[in-house]
């Protein structure tokens, strides 16, 4: 097409108008490419961008990698000006024009078009102003993403700071937290990590399963083994080579340490399958996010800690008596039975005289941890008074909370050093009849007693009257 100047400028107006409209950085290298070949149908371009975005592959788009440019494409980039190189040898002409932004070069546009062809003043001119009015549309569109951007990132900040201001609960922190990174960093597998007085690490709730596994684990020390080297934050694009001995199933890592002061409390690590998926803004970004949230996390591990020394004895680590009744009258409220043991250490004073309070200390440590071996998760053991323990078994028939009575028995007779006995009082309770927790209470006391006076190291149910 030999277009006249007024026709040129008309084109260029026509694009400017269409830059101005646009706060996409695609669309700006669309535009060029099609007003490029609305003036020039016959020739070929290309891009060179300075940025490691993926576009569209219908864009004749290249990354600017400058160990790859010509020296010419280099000159244009380094220099901003206008290079044409005529070498005889490619038996092409090749025009590189720089695209212009207020702040730098964003990239070079590359014309090619045959040896013997000679570019006019002002077809030079019109590549020029389109090169210059395309960088600086393409500065613009990048700053309102940059600027996008953060106003995404703080709300994500002031959005997480609200919420973890009114959690109270470790578990709930912990679940939002992992909920913010997912949806912001599209993280394959995320865990906080806490690390313990005795500089040993726990897996948080809600944290992903993977870091279960032997392999999740391995990541877990390659970080806590770099923290305590150096407590900075890491960002690996390629875990290749980094832990030994196995075929890893993610490639790229994050991991922001948890701190206070200088002591290490903890970390949260986020991983993706993909090589150099993380970029360093996000990089930052979590950086920030794990640095506001540290202190939520930490009230909400203390207050836990708290909250535990609360309804914890302090020498057998069983709950107190007060905390197994309010859970056993919810219980009444909630499950359909439930069985109750009350257990006695036989000839406890004995014991005393014998070896003294401390080895006594010692028998009913013995005696609590046995009682937490042979129990679940959800059943409740506690220290009802002095050499008297509890258990409650919710939603357990009599005869199951029976064979549990009648094992323990018989674990503690086996297992204790010095060797003791207990005898154990069993009650129940179910839905089909009206009763309170003081009765289930008072039939294992009353059981108890039997089970002493019938020759104690044995179980007595005070629902049938029966030695088990």
């Amino acid at each position: 097409m030999d277009m006249n100047n007024e026709s040129l400028y008309k084109e260029l107006f026509r694009v400017t108008e269409k830059f101005h409209s646009s706060m996409d950085v695609e669309n700006v290298l669309s535009e060029i490419i099609y007003t490029l070949r609305r003036v020039f149908p016959k020739f070929e371009y290309s891009l060179m961008i300075s940025n490691d975005n993926d576009y569209n592959q219908d864009l004749p788009v290249k990354p600017l990698q400058y160990e790859s440019l010509d020296d010419r494409a280099m000159q244009a980039f380094v220099n901003g000006s206008i290079q044409i190189d005529t070498t005889c040898d490619t038996h092409l002409t090749r025009l590189y024009s720089p695209l212009h932004g207020k702040q730098g070069v964003y990239g070079v546009l590359e014309v090619i078009t045959y040896a013997s062809f000679m570019f006019k003043p002002n077809e030079i001119e019109f590549i020029r102003l389109l090169a210059n009015t395309a960088g600086s549309a393409i500065e613009n569109a990048k700053l309102y993403q940059q600027s996008r951007s953060l106003i995404e990132d703080l709300r994500l900040i002031n959005e997480t700071s609200h919420v973890l201001n009114g959690s109270s609960s470790l578990n709930e922190t912990t679940q939002f937290l992992i909920a913010q990174i997912s949806k912001s960093f599209h993280a394959n597998t995320i865990a906080f990590i806490f690390v313990n007085e005795d500089n040993t690490s726990l897996i948080l709730e809600g944290s992903s399963q993977f870091f279960s596994s032997s392999k999740g684990k391995d990541y877990i020390q390659f970080v806590f083994d770099s923290l305590n080297k150096q407590k900075d934050s890491i960002l690996i694009s390629d875990m290749n080579g980094r832990i030994l001995g196995q075929p890893l199933s993610y490639l790229s890592m994050m991991a922001v340490p948890m701190l206070e002061g200088n002591s290490l409390k903890g970390f949260c690590i986020v991983l993706h399958e993909q090589p150099y998926f993380f970029t360093f803004d996000k990089f930052k970004l979590f950086q920030s996010l794990i640095h506001h949230s540290t202190m939520a996390i930490s009230n909400s591990i203390l207050r836990e800690k708290l909250e535990k020394m609360v309804i914890t004895d302090q020498l057998t680590q069983l709950f107190v008596k007060s905390y197994l009744n309010n859970q056993i009258k919810k219980s009444m409220t909630s499950d359909n039975e439930g069985t109750f043991i009350l257990l006695d250490i036989d000839n406890f004073k004995e014991v005393n005289d014998t070896y003294g309070h401390q080895v006594g200390d010692d028998v009913l440590v013995q005696v609590a941890n046995l009682i937490l071996e042979n129990i679940r998760l959800t059943d409740i053991g506690a220290r009802w008074g002095g050499e008297e323990l509890a258990i409650y078994l919710p939603g357990v028939s009599l005869k199951a909370g029976a064979q549990i009575a009648k094992r323990l028995v018989k674990a503690v007779q086996e297992k204790t050093n010095p060797q003791i006995t207990v005898s154990c009082g069993v009650s129940y309770w179910n839905k089909k009849r009206q009763d309170e927790a003081k009765n289930l209470f008072n039939r294992a006391d009353i059981g108890l007693y039997d089970a002493k006076n019938l020759g104690k190291n044995q179980v007595v149910i005070k629902e049938e009257y029966q030695i088990m």
